[in-house]
């Protein structure tokens, strides 16, 4: 396993990210409802693998995946470094702005302090701990609340020891700029992959500067990149992976010329495509954390190859050239 630091905190991170959007089951990921004994199991095989890093959310099955981590964290939390996120909640009387309706839950997007709290103390009673170590904001503006409220907030609960590091997600560059002008962010957790990399090489000058980290969500496109034959699956309605563009029917000779290029040369490696796709992303900024949504064990175990595969220049040009005619610029997530 690979280890980066954390910018502002002495946090060593595994570079592979174990994502639990998927734990919290629901009409997102439609086809499992996983439980405690698969929560278990997924640390299980992180402790073995070297993962230590943990993301997972407040609406993730409106608190499913954090009480089944929650669960499976008990004796051995010191062992990961664990992440959750603020500003998403179902408290319909509170305020906010709208963002969803999703599996009977009306969900809004509030940053501001009081909320923000709120938010952190559900997170740590289901998950069964005193402090995260990063506070992400899910979605950074809620079009009423100062920056400077949110950010000033996220350092009080620094200095107060109920987190130790303080992210964005689902931002843009201006924001993060704004955001730093009030304190530290020491990472920030956006979409990108080879399908949809424009919002990644839009926001890497900006944070090279400062060596903050890049942490990747959809380099796999929710498990479109990962065979030719996920494309044909079909999903129910409300399901993320439904609503992705590769999924639809226009797309699939296209995407199929593309997965020639993948397969020959994961033939080539003696590798997942799943590895070709992941090794790729880590070629793209320096200071990047790859989280991967995994489900089972064996997703893990592969996901870790990437970090042995090297690509030459050429093939990563040849991969780049080959999605070109793929590549979309927005996504509905």
């Amino acid at each position: 396993m690979k280890y980066q630091t954390i910018p502002h905190t002495d946090l060593k991170a595994s570079a592979i990210v174990l994502g639990t959007w998927g734990l919290g089951g629901g009409s997102v990921w439609s086809d499992e409802q996983p439980d405690e004994k698969t929560a278990s199991a997924l640390l299980d095989t992180a402790e073995q693998c070297g993962i230590n890093y943990i993301d997972t959310a407040p609406v993730y099955g409106m608190g499913t995946s954090e009480t089944l981590l929650g669960k499976a964290l008990k004796g051995r939390r010191d062992k990961f470094i664990l992440q959750s996120k603020v500003s998403l909640n179902w408290r319909n009387e509170e305020g906010g702005t709208f963002k969803y309706e999703r599996d009977g839950y009306t969900v809004n997007n509030d940053t501001s302090a009081a909320a923000i709290r709120k938010d952190l103390e559900g997170s740590l009673l289901r998950l069964g701990t005193d402090h995260l170590d990063i506070a992400v904001v899910h979605y950074v503006n809620d079009s009423i609340t100062p920056v400077q409220e949110t950010m000033e907030t996220l350092n009080e609960l620094i200095k107060e020891g109920k987190i130790k590091a303080a992210a964005l997600s689902n931002s843009k560059p201006q924001d993060y700029e704004n955001y730093e002008k009030y304190g530290h962010i020491s990472l920030v957790q956006e979409q990108f992959s080879l399908l949809a990399p424009c919002h990644g090489y839009d926001y890497f000058p900006h944070l090279k500067k400062d060596h903050t980290i890049f942490q990747v969500y959809g380099a796999l496109e929710e498990g479109i990149l990962t065979s030719r034959s996920y494309v044909q699956r079909t999903f129910a309605q409300g399901d993320i992976r439904a609503r992705l563009p590769w999924s639809q029917e226009a797309e699939k000779t296209e995407y199929d010329q593309f997965f020639d290029l993948l397969e020959e040369m994961a033939a080539a490696h003696n590798c997942s495509i799943a590895n070709l796709i992941e090794a790729w992303t880590l070629t793209q900024y320096p200071d990047i954390s790859l989280l991967i949504g995994m489900r089972h064990p064996s997703t893990m175990l592969d996901t870790c190859h990437c970090l042995s595969l090297h690509l030459t220049k050429e093939e990563t040009d040849a991969m780049e050239a080959a999605a070109r005619s793929l590549q979309r610029k927005d996504l509905d997530k």
